[in-house]
């Protein structure tokens, strides 16, 4: 059968971005998801994964925001219950609306995957304040590689932290964090190398793992 993959997070975390990466796919392409800074998703969308022999249908959820309903009754809603697996998805801040998402997933007993997105951007911004304090240039010098290294350890460092201390504090079970970019995952489903790749090959072989499970 089928693999259903749903993204699913708050608004703004690049959920269209990373089902239209995952499916191998750039931004504006056609055949991509719509995607914008306003939330761009107001129902379920469902997108067939274009690679012949990839039996995956992957669903694009509209953005839970500051849950003003009970967080089942969102997870109802949107029709959760029944996908086989779930990618928890979180750009900037891991949030109590992620929680309730993977608190759901346990609840139905759904595989649930945590995401983070953005990780190039992330990385590179990390390193400009790395450059920037250690740089004697009034123009703040340029990117190293040794800043960019040094600012990866720490993005990967403080990611996994926060996850790791939200999920405590919610007696939640631990479990991994996939830090990820649409820049590098795109290649990479297409079968290309990836020179900045983070998490984004263990984030696919895990998604693989699942879909021979379902056949």
């Amino acid at each position: 059968g089928y693999l259903h993959v749903a993204i699913a997070g708050v608004a703004g975390s690049g959920k269209s971005s990373l089902l239209n990466a995952l499916r191998g796919i750039r931004n504006g392409e056609p055949g991509a998801a719509s995607t914008g800074v306003v939330e761009t998703t107001s129902v379920v969308a469902r997108y067939p994964d274009p690679s012949p022999g990839k039996r995956i249908v992957w669903y694009d959820v509209p953005g839970a925001g500051t849950l003003s309903i009970p967080d089942w009754v969102y997870f109802t809603d949107q029709g959760l219950f029944v996908l086989d697996c779930i990618l928890v998805l979180f750009d900037v801040r891991f949030t109590a609306t992620d929680i309730a998402i993977l608190r759901n997933c346990e609840r139905f007993r759904i595989p649930a995957y945590v995401v983070r997105s953005k990780a190039r951007q992330h990385i590179r911004n990390l390193a400009q304040d790395i450059t920037d304090r250690d740089s004697d240039d009034a123009d703040g010098g340029e990117q190293s590689a040794v800043a960019l290294a040094k600012a990866r350890e720490r993005y990967v460092k403080e990611s996994r932290e926060t996850v790791s201390r939200n999920l405590q504090a919610a007696g939640l079970p631990q479990q991994r964090v996939y830090l990820v970019d649409k820049q590098t995952l795109v290649p990479l489903v297409q079968g290309q190398g990836s020179g900045e790749v983070v998490d984004e090959t263990e984030l696919l072989a895990a998604l693989s793992e699942e879909s021979r499970r379902k056949q």
